[in-house]
């Protein structure tokens, strides 16, 4: 009967599960859509735009290359979109005018296709171009030879596939807000993350409770794989701003962003270090006295603050004074009490450094305000061996 019950009991939760788990699909489904409707607008454009200029302009009765190349053309993320958009209209271009060229001169065949597949990817290599593209101008020439064979339309197809290229490119330089906004919303994101981390700690060293310590090192290795998503969407932005001249006032902003990276790895490589030695303290039952716990959440509660900084697109500026008291009570706790306690004091006062770097201060500014220790100087040292200068940033 126990073990009817028991499975009872999960068939009657199997429902709620579901539910939640349809629901969460639904949501990152439609997110994604959000995050992607701008371009799936943009390719409809660029299509409609392209076969309009070849049909009416040019006078082109059948232009299918047009919206074809336009919507492949713009295929690629924002961060390459304007350097892909201009490498693959070459390629479909290359590929079309020879599959129109052998078409014209000696009509379609299987001959036929073996050549135009290999000499529009030769010269598509000859140009410098990528194997993605490479392949693309092969794909095209082929479907020249064998969809849209026909000698009464020597080089029109080919002009069509320019017009397609250069509608795409123009599309292009319209950059949606999102690759200016999601790196800040990322940045806000890390920051939470380590918050939650340096959180869980404390409590896990109050409690002397390993399994918190280990989640918590766990929840901050994970911020790597954020902070590469940071370093991607941050490339992403400034290569919008930079290439799309209705972006370029963002520019100073996206760089602002782009420059918390160093700092903010940092602080994760710390905070990290942090956490293993906590991990370290639990298991071998040190004592960590309650200033040093206390040290840890006010250092997350200011994580939480720059957090919300960043998501509102500002420097965190506020977070420099607290940071500076986190600061000076920690050269302030008792010492000599046990080795981990101690090397988590020399952690956060690092930490601390990185922080008041994140805010824009300098390194050196940044140094001059948190007490100095050799936990400090050491972090100083590796700053000085990784970029050749103290106050560099």
């Amino acid at each position: 009967m126990t073990s009817l019950g028991h499975w009872r009991g999960l068939g009657a939760d199997l429902g709620p599960r579901a539910a939640r788990r349809s629901r969460r699909s639904l949501r990152e489904r439609l997110d994604r859509l959000r995050h992607r409707w701008f371009f799936i607008v943009q390719c409809a454009v660029a299509a409609a735009g392209a076969w309009w200029i070849a049909r009416e302009v040019l006078g082109h009765r059948e232009p299918f290359f047009a919206p074809v190349a336009a919507m492949v053309c713009l295929g690629f993320s924002f961060g390459q979109r304007l350097r892909r958009v201009v490498e693959l209209s070459v390629g479909v271009a290359v590929g079309v005018l020879i599959g129109d060229v052998v078409v014209h001169f000696v009509g379609t065949g299987v001959w036929q296709i073996i050549v135009v597949t290999i000499a529009a990817m030769v010269v598509g290599a000859l140009l410098g171009a990528g194997t993605l593209i490479t392949i693309q101008a092969g794909i095209q020439s082929v479907l020249v030879v064998t969809l849209v064979a026909s000698t009464g339309y020597a080089l029109s197809r080919w002009l069509d596939a320019v017009v397609g290229g250069l509608a795409a490119l123009l599309v292009a330089t319209v950059a949606p807000a999102a690759p200016l906004q999601r790196p800040r919303a990322q940045a806000a994101k890390v920051a939470r993350e380590l918050a939650a981390a340096l959180h869980e700690t404390a409590d896990g060293l109050r409690r002397c409770d390993e399994a918190d310590v280990q989640q918590a090192l766990a929840r901050a290795r994970r911020t790597d794989d954020l902070l590469e998503q940071l370093r991607d969407l941050a490339d992403e932005g400034v290569a919008v701003v930079r290439l799309s001249p209705f972006r370029r006032r963002d520019l100073p902003a996206v760089q602002a962003i782009a420059g918390l990276l160093t700092p903010l790895g940092r602080a994760i490589r710390n905070i990290r270090v942090l956490i293993g030695r906590a991990a370290t303290a639990v298991w071998r039952r040190e004592l960590v006295p309650r200033p040093y716990t206390e040290l840890l959440d006010q250092l997350a509660d200011i994580l939480g603050e720059i957090a919300d900084e960043l998501q509102e697109r500002r420097l965190p500026v506020g977070a420099r004074e607290p940071l500076v008291e986190v600061g000076r009570r920690s050269a302030q706790v008792l010492r000599n009490t046990t080795l981990s306690a101690e090397v988590l004091r020399g952690q956060v006062q690092a930490i601390v450094l990185e922080l008041l770097v994140l805010t824009g201060l300098d390194y050196g500014e940044a140094r001059e305000q948190v007490p100095a220790s050799a936990d400090l100087e050491e972090a100083l040292r590796r700053h000085v061996e990784a970029t050749g200068d103290p106050d560099e940033e």
